[in-house]
Parts: structure tokens; sequence; C-alpha cells
């Protein structure tokens, strides 16, 4: 019975860290994003924004899972998701800046093409992220 109890406090401190590591996600990727994606998404209704947006999230989720299966502690999950977070952050800049350069306005006209080729590169990050956190 201790050791259910005890799987049970590390699902949920492990679970609620990564819920809460997903808003702070939220809000950093928001801050290195010049457009507005919640006005976009929930005023707006744009396709292309919640696309993008939605691929970001996913793809941190998808790396925290991996930072979550593969840590050894608690303070080694953390730093994974930092790491992540960077990694995901990253993933925009190179399709900002390199591979579309006016992704930002596309997204902003609603071009979905645009949101869909950002939100595969978070995913895909995401992906490459989680496979990269093991030791």
């Amino acid at each position: 019975m201790d050791q259910l109890l005890s799987a049970i406090a590390n699902f949920a401190i492990y679970f609620f860290s990564g819920l809460i590591a997903l808003i702070i996600f939220k809000f950093c990727y928001a801050l290195v994003t010049p457009q507005d994606e919640w006005k976009l998404i929930k005023e707006d209704r744009n396709i292309a924004a919640s696309i993008g947006f939605g691929g970001g999230i996913l793809g941190f989720a998808i790396a925290l899972s991996g930072a979550i299966s593969n840590s050894v502690s608690f303070v080694d999950f953390i730093t994974w998701a930092v790491v992540a977070l960077v990694a995901q952050t990253i993933a925009f800049a190179i399709v900002r800046f390199g591979f579309m350069p006016k992704i930002v306005e596309r997204i902003q006209n609603e071009e979905i093409s645009a949101g869909i080729m950002l939100g595969v590169v978070s995913v895909a990050v995401g992906m490459l992220n989680a496979a990269s956190m093991t030791y």
C-alpha cells in the first residue's frame, strides 16, 4: 500500500508540474512571438494561429513527456523542461528568421499553410527533444 501511495504522489507531482510547465510555456512562447496568439485565436478565430500555437504546445508536451519518462529526479525533470522550453522557442525563431521570414504576417493574414508549417516544425522539434532526453 505504501508503494501505491508513493507512486500516486509521484504521479501527482510530475503531472501537475507538467501542467504548470505548459502554462509557463504558453506565456514564454507568447513573449517571443510578435503576434498575440490568444487574441488571434479567441477573438479573431484565426485558424492558422491556432494550428501554429497548438503545434507549439503539443511539441512542448511531447518534450515534457520525454523529460518525465527519463528524468532521474524532480530537479532533473525541471532542468529538462527548461531545456525543452528553450528548444521550442529556438524552433520558432528558426522558422521565423530562417525558413519563413514572413510567418508572422502570414499567420495574421490567416494563411493556414503557414500555421500548419509552424505547427509541424514545433511538433517535430518536440519529438526530437523527447528522444534526446536520455542518459
